[in-house]
């Protein structure tokens, strides 16, 4: 299946959902998306507000299953980049470690640029037991995106640390 069109009025639709919802009392916001998701059936958007009410209502399992549709269903772009991000963090929270690593390395290579993948991919590495791998990317993301001068001066050492810890964790220096 590919992904619906979002148009004006399905994108204003969401909005008005996303911008009522209370965390403390998520059963309105999953109703809405739900009676939405009835008039849009397998629109990728919808499917992945779905999932997302889910998830902030703390309802993980159910969260993943309208993740992985909206995906199937051919989500792109920056709401993909947001799905993957919501995703490998449900998958972490539900003890799925090496799923959630392999979900945020995924979505590394696709969006590069973004560093709060990063950050949480170290969540992931961190909860999987992999504290090198994990303290090597926070390092990294550090020198990439920190521009401090005290940061900068020390950008070499900071990512040869990363290297040095990233070696560690795939077994290539033996301590």
């Amino acid at each position: 299946m590919t992904e619906q069109e979002l148009t004006p009025e399905l994108a204003a639709e969401i909005e008005r959902g996303f911008a009522a919802r209370d965390r403390d009392d998520m059963a309105p916001t999953i109703a809405y998306f739900e009676e939405l998701l009835t008039r849009h059936p397998g629109n990728a958007h919808v499917l992945y507000e779905v999932g997302g009410s889910y998830d902030t209502a703390g309802r993980e399992d159910e969260a993943v299953a309208y993740y992985e549709q909206a995906m199937d269903a051919g989500l792109s772009g920056d709401t993909l980049r947001k799905c993957l991000l919501q995703y490998g963090s449900t998958l972490r929270n539900l003890e799925r470690y090496d799923e959630s690593v392999t979900v945020f390395t995924r979505a590394v290579e696709q969006f590069p640029g973004f560093a709060s993948l990063r950050l949480f991919r170290a969540l992931s590495l961190h909860a999987a037991g992999r504290s090198d791998a994990a303290v090597g990317e926070l390092l990294e993301v550090a020198a990439d995106h920190i521009d401090a001068a005290d940061v900068k001066r020390y950008e070499a050492a900071l990512r040869g640390n990363a290297e040095y810890l990233r070696d560690l964790d795939a077994g290539v220096v033996t301590a």
